[in-house]
């Protein structure tokens, strides 16, 4: 508990490891009560529109609460802004169990989820220092990967089995998440004494946004990551309608299946981004984010089950590869500047502003009826397109 970051800048410090645990846990939660939450509705006889709905609620509040969360990490330690935030998760999960509207208590976690974000990636900077900033931000990004895929295949499993006991396991994924914040350091807050007010914060967040902005590597970073992660998201709703098309396969799993390919590429590109990529060579990893677009029209492409594990492993190490550096250099200029908690949020309004327009691009194509082939194709020939201008941008600049 009183283990000096100063000293000890080691990304296998104690207070790193437990940072490391609690993001495990807390994504695992994400991820499992996700499919619970939906399993749960099914049960219940929701309408089939309102599932995705539940995913806008989730995505809306981080674009809500986007002008006051970076100011929350900052202004207090920020492994207890995990702490609460965590707490908050868990109320959510321990709502939906005891039969409060699960889309009340999805709203809960969507807050919790926000205020989290900015605290997590913030505390990074501090608990250690330089080229070593890289390394932590690609053990964060594996822990999260590794959620992913175990939280989501143990939500459907469980709640399979039982819809109740898969909410009651991602509350105590929560709870675990809670104990593990409690072995973070506590440190100093990074901007302590700002305004609680709500004008002087928003106008806060919004300089900040400013600031970023207007900063040409901040803006660089800014654009790479939400271009980054509107196109994941999308992808994942394409795998969805490609599969029955491409490969005559209707069930459920094999899009599942396909995206835990994507997964576990990034865990393979986060690594390699490590240990090849410093905070003075970012621009190594332009050409990963490239090789995305093109390898997403090649895949689009495909008839058969092999060739498609194996482009969208590809797609998901050359994420990975571009994606861990994009987030440490953004910290590090938030660090010296807006402060890190304040840069992850408008980081998070960026990204997921760009998560909404994206698929309402992507459902506009689907809806006015392009084959969802066509669709594949142009979306990765348009992914690449904007990288190399984003690329060509930043080598000018």
């Amino acid at each position: 508990m009183s283990e000096s970051v100063h000293t000890n800048t080691s990304i296998w410090s104690k207070g790193m490891m437990a940072v490391i645990a609690a993001q495990f846990l807390s994504a695992f939660g994400d991820n499992a009560l996700l499919f619970a939450t939906l399993a749960l509705m099914k049960q219940q006889f929701y309408p089939d529109w309102s599932q995705p709905v539940l995913q806008m609620v989730f995505v809306g509040a981080y674009i809500l609460f986007a002008p006051f969360v970076g100011q929350i990490a900052d202004s207090f330690a920020k492994g207890r802004v995990m702490m609460m935030t965590n707490g908050l998760k868990l109320i959510g999960a321990a709502s939906i169990c005891l039969g409060v509207n699960p889309f009340i208590g999805y709203l809960l976690v969507g807050i919790g989820a926000a205020g989290y974000s900015p605290a997590k990636y913030g505390i990074l900077g501090e608990l250690t220092t330089g080229d070593k900033l890289v390394k932590a931000n690609g053990l964060m990004e594996a822990s999260t990967i590794a959620a992913i895929l175990l939280g989501s295949v143990a939500g459907g499993v469980l709640a399979d089995w039982h819809v109740i006991a898969a909410l009651v396991a991602c509350a105590i994924a929560y709870g675990g998440a809670v104990v593990a914040n409690l072995f973070i350091p506590k440190l100093a807050a990074a901007r302590p004494g700002q305004s609680w007010r709500f004008r002087p914060m928003t106008n806060s967040f919004f300089s900040a946004c400013k600031t970023l902005w207007h900063n040409g590597e901040a803006r660089f970073s800014l654009l790479g990551t939400s271009l980054f992660w509107g196109a994941g998201v999308t992808l994942r709703f394409l795998l969805v309608l490609w599969v029955p098309v491409a490969l005559g396969i209707t069930d459920n799993a094999t899009p599942t299946y396909l995206n835990a390919m994507v997964a576990v590429g990034i865990v393979v590109g986060a690594g390699a981004a490590a240990k090849l990529v410093t905070l003075k060579t970012v621009a190594r990893c332009m050409p990963a984010g490239v090789l995305i677009g093109v390898v997403v029209a090649i895949f689009a492409l495909q008839h058969a089950i092999l060739p498609a594990y194996a482009l969208l492993f590809v797609i998901g190490i050359c994420g990975g590869f571009f994606v861990v550096p994009l987030n440490a250099l953004l910290q590090d200029i938030g660090k010296h500047s807006v402060g890190a908690g304040n840069a992850i949020a408008v980081q998070n309004l960026g990204e997921n502003s760009a998560m909404l327009v994206m698929l309402g691009i992507y459902s506009l194509a689907v809806m006015v009826g392009i084959p969802v082939i066509g669709v594949g194709i142009g979306f990765g020939v348009l992914f690449a397109l904007a990288i190399i201008g984003l690329w060509l941008w930043g080598h000018r600049r």
